[in-house]
């Protein structure tokens, strides 16, 4: 019974993942304003605005995390808690270099978004710490 959980929870994962392979591995352009003939300047996006984006967006975090409820992952609240009590780095769990923190029981239906999160750069994973944090 296990396993057919974990299995639907895979195919969940992976199902909602094909909306996003088009954009998948292709740099998005920053959200900035473009600075109008006024001579306004241009709005650049803050690390947890990206980190809010990517969440929401090609990170396919959604479908297994809320912001304060567990949902088939921990809650972003209890992820960043944990994360600042054991002086952990996310990072180095989205790049697959550490041992998950939170709930190891998780580890295998989170290893299928690995392939998302070890194709983001550098700075799009310090967006999505920093969101994780800002909760």
């Amino acid at each position: 019974m296990k396993k057919i959980i974990i299995l639907g929870l895979v195919f969940l994962a992976m199902s909602c993942k094909k909306q996003e392979e088009e954009s998948f591995g292709k740099q998005e352009p920053a959200a900035t304003t473009e600075a109008s003939s006024e001579g306004m300047a241009a709005e650049i996006q803050t690390p947890e605005q990206l980190g809010e984006d990517l969440f929401n967006g090609k990170g396919t975090c959604t479908a297994c995390h809320k912001v304060d409820t567990k949902l088939i992952g921990p809650s972003l609240k209890d992820i960043a808690a944990v994360y600042k009590e054991k002086g952990g780095s996310i990072i180095a769990f989205l790049k697959e270099d550490a041992k998950p923190l939170v709930d190891p029981s998780q580890y295998e239906v989170m290893k299928a978004n690995f392939a998302i999160t070890k194709a983001m750069s550098d700075e799009e994973l310090k967006g999505l710490e920093a969101y994780i944090y800002s909760k």
